[in-house]
């Protein structure tokens, strides 16, 4: 049978990420990533890929090179291509419709994005092949759609997964698939959805083709920072061992969820900065997000700060954040005129006062037009049963 672990690795989405990087990182990173990408266009004869960076300015053409790559790819295949004749001759379907996937995944692996999408629909089309192959060909595809950023091919190819799942995908298969929606989600903003696809599939995450746990983590508690009660929080990601376990290698998102449970709102700001930094502004999936991230974890923070107290000054609240009262002053205002903060700043005292709605209240007015919407809806059905 085939391994759908060993079809969703190529192309290397590690390649996609360092090419973000050449797009949007430092000079430092930049250079590391330009030696990143060389790497793995020559070990995985990525021909298609190579073009594509040149054609882009971010490669230089190196003759020598493209023509290694085309050789090497040329070579591997027409042992492809050997492959499919022998399964033809000498074995069954199913061999068959995996000689040609094995074939669409080097299609893939090179860089040859249109070559490859041909090759996976070729077979997906076939009558003999079984549930399994066309869920790797549906992950393969997913795959590639997550590489080149096709978000339309990503939602399609996603709908089509959970439906062979549906009809009896194995567990593996199923939980690989939350994964990918979970990253996917984060890129799309979509941060409840995603905080809960992270607490599903955290514990049985198998997944290293998609990115190390630790990248996951990063973006999955990222998620649930924004969304997730506090208490949650606390129990679900950040005591979790899969959590824990990574802490080390994403120390500013670790002190960031520790901060804000703790109420350190100042080592929370300063948590806050350094995600920014570290994570938001090199994550291809999170760096449009970025400020609106930043905005929403602020606003967490602060309401966060203020349902303790009916009132306090802007002096030491500002001493908590371990930022300005200006500072603090025109970021409240901001938020209020929004309506995203319930409280007021007295100028002149120089206190900031809260306003929560009254809860009850609105449940009780609430409560009072459903029953008179009830009562309408009777009314019309009694003088319809009476006629």
């Amino acid at each position: 049978m085939s391994d759908g672990a060993v079809f969703a690795k190529k192309p290397e989405l590690a390649l996609a990420q360092h090419r973000f990087t050449l797009l949007n990182g430092t000079s430092e990173q930049k250079s590391a990533a330009l030696q990143k990408i060389l790497e793995g266009i020559k070990a995985d004869k990525m021909i298609g890929f190579y073009n594509r960076l040149v054609a882009e300015g971010l490669l230089q053409q190196d003759a020598k090179l493209a023509k290694e790559l085309e050789q090497a790819s040329a070579k591997e295949l027409a042992e492809l291509d050997k492959n499919i004749e022998v399964a033809k001759e000498e074995h069954g379907d199913l061999e068959q419709n995996e000689s040609s996937i094995h074939r669409a995944v080097f299609f893939a692996q090179i860089g040859e994005e249109d070559k490859a999408q041909a090759a996976y629909e070729e077979v997906l089309q076939r009558s003999t092949t079984t549930l399994n192959q066309k869920l790797d060909i549906v992950f393969g595809k997913l795959r590639l759609a997550l590489f080149y950023s096709n978000a339309k091919m990503i939602q399609t190819e996603v709908d089509k997964a959970h439906e062979l799942i549906d009809k009896g995908g194995d567990w593996d298969r199923r939980n690989r698939l939350k994964a990918i929606e979970c990253v996917w989600s984060c890129s799309q903003r979509q941060f409840k959805k995603a905080s809960d696809l992270f607490i599903e599939c955290l514990s049985t995450y198998s997944s290293p083709e998609l990115m190390p746990l630790s990248e996951f983590v990063c973006h999955g508690a990222l998620a649930c920072a924004v969304v997730m009660p506090r208490a949650d929080m606390k129990k679900k990601v950040i005591d979790a061992p899969e959590v824990v376990e990574v802490s080390s290698y994403i120390p500013s998102v670790d002190k960031l969820l520790r901060s804000l449970y703790d109420c350190r709102y100042a080592d929370f700001f300063s948590a806050l900065a350094a995600v920014e930094t570290d994570h938001l502004c090199v994550s291809r999936y999170l760096y449009a997000h970025r400020m609106f991230y930043t905005r929403e974890m602020r606003i967490r923070g602060y309401a966060q700060l203020l349902e303790s107290y009916l009132s306090l000054t802007t002096k030491s609240m500002a001493d908590s954040f371990g930022v300005t009262q200006a500072f603090i002053d025109k970021d409240l205002s901001r938020f209020i005129a929004a309506g995203r903060l319930h409280c007021v700043i007295d100028k002149v005292g120089g206190v900031v006062e809260t306003n929560r709605p009254d809860t009850k209240n609105a449940q009780y007015q609430t409560t009072i037009k459903q029953g008179d919407i009830l009562l309408n809806r009777i009314q019309k059905l009694s003088g319809i049963i009476s006629i």
